[in-house]
């Protein structure tokens, strides 16, 4: 049987902030977005704040009305992405299968460690606190979907063991919406036909919940009975990276498609210089779109040869954009992904008279990778940014959004 661990970190982005700063350790602090913009809301907070009652997703005004002495802090992503990095070297000890699930939670595949889930689980926790003065809470059990739900059943700090013998009595009795990738639309529905637990979606049986939901109906009971047997995907082992996308919400309405463009180009610039890092190129590009009604649909292109450049992810994805999008109908958020992906160092098929420029165009974007590196995100922007009024700046898709970027199947 195997043993899958899902770490997650308490209340990242505070956790981060107090753990970098001593003096604001024991305090009311939070993490939260502009309150002139949209974004004005309660991002995360610590645990003397949570106490006050603050809560996530909270305005920034209503969480003062609880906690008047509450520390508000700017969302930093690059001391996130550091920290999390760090967490990721830390799981590396112990195994290479680690999957990411955003910033803060990673899943891991310990079944050939010589050490119990549980040892393993409750070493990770003093060393998070130990070596980066943070708490993770971590779910012990046999697949991915349950390990997941029992890092969310005790909070902070705290480890929690899953089996095929009590996982009934821990998890059936939690609220459907708990379970993995059950949304408010499918949640809605799943209540409509009495379905209010995860036990209640096991005990339907197969055939009422693809009735229901159809194929999402046929992975939900099989998540809801205990047979999801998912792998753990390793970031070590390329084939097993499905996809790598970015996707954000921005402090507006799209309504053009010159907007629409801006935020295309700084989610290619994103996608392709990981791409890079991992040395690694798509063959298909897709666009995610989701409007003011939260209703989502996506695209998808093949390029005419792998790649891992900007410029040609740009083109598909404004291609794409332009085909599925009614601009009758404001966008909430925007993704780009970029799947079907090849080894960079894989021999290419060279044409009789090759076209220089995407050779031109490669060392160019190389040359911005170490520009970022070096000085920071800010150091060098496209001048497309330039030409707008509102707020598409470089940490629309960087930083905090990235915990959205990472997916269950294999996206990092």
């Amino acid at each position: 049987m195997r043993t899958i661990l899902h770490s997650d970190c308490n209340s990242f982005y505070a956790s981060v902030e107090c753990a970098s700063d001593p003096n604001l350790r024991g305090k009311a602090v939070a993490v939260c977005g502009d309150p002139k913009e949209r974004h004005g809301i309660i991002l995360a907070k610590s645990d003397p704040a949570k106490k006050c009652g603050v809560r996530t997703g909270e305005t920034i005004g209503s969480a003062l009305e609880k906690c008047p002495n509450l520390i508000l802090l700017p969302p930093d992503g690059e001391k996130y992405v550091h920290y999390s990095r760090r967490m990721r070297a830390m799981y590396a000890e112990y195994t290479s299968q680690v999957e990411p699930f955003g910033l803060d939670e990673s899943w891991l595949d310990v079944s050939d460690h010589p050490r119990s889930g549980m040892q393993i689980a409750s070493e990770l926790r003093r060393r998070a606190r130990d070596e980066l003065g943070i708490t993770i809470s971590v779910g012990v059990s046999f697949n991915k979907v349950f390990a997941k739900l029992g890092s969310d059943l005790h909070k902070p700090d705290a480890t929690t063991l899953i089996t095929p013998q009590n996982y009934q009595k821990k998890i059936w009795p939690l609220p459907a919406e708990e379970l993995l990738f059950i949304g408010r639309s499918t949640a809605r529905r799943l209540h409509e036909y009495g379905l209010r637990t995860i036990g209640d979606i096991a005990r339907s049986g197969p055939d009422t919940l693809h009735t229901l939901l159809g194929k999402n109906g046929d992975l939900l009971y099989q998540y809801a009975s205990g047979r999801d047997d998912a792998p753990v995907l390793s970031l070590l082992r390329e084939s097993d990276v499905k996809s790598i996308s970015n996707s954000t919400t921005p402090a507006f309405d799209i309504t053009d498609e010159a907007d629409a463009r801006r935020i295309l180009y700084l989610l290619c610039d994103s996608v392709a210089e990981r791409m890079r890092e991992q040395e690694l190129r798509c063959r298909t590009v897709a666009v995610w779109l989701r409007d003011t009604n939260l209703v989502s649909w996506e695209r998808q292109m093949q390029l005419p040869a792998a790649s891992d450049l900007a410029a040609e992810l740009v083109h598909a994805s404004l291609t794409l954009l332009r085909q599925g999008w009614d601009m009758r109908r404001p966008l909430r958020s925007l993704g780009v992904r970029g799947c079907d992906l090849v080894s960079s160092r894989a021999d290419t098929q060279l044409t009789v008279l090759p076209d220089r420029r995407p050779l031109r165009q490669a060392a160019l974007e190389t040359a911005i990778d170490g520009i970022h590196a070096r000085f920071g995100r800010a150091s060098l922007r496209r001048c497309v940014m330039l030409s707008s009024s509102k707020a598409v700046h470089a940490d629309t898709c960087q930083g905090l959004s990235a915990a959205n970027m990472s997916a269950i199947h294999g996206h990092v």
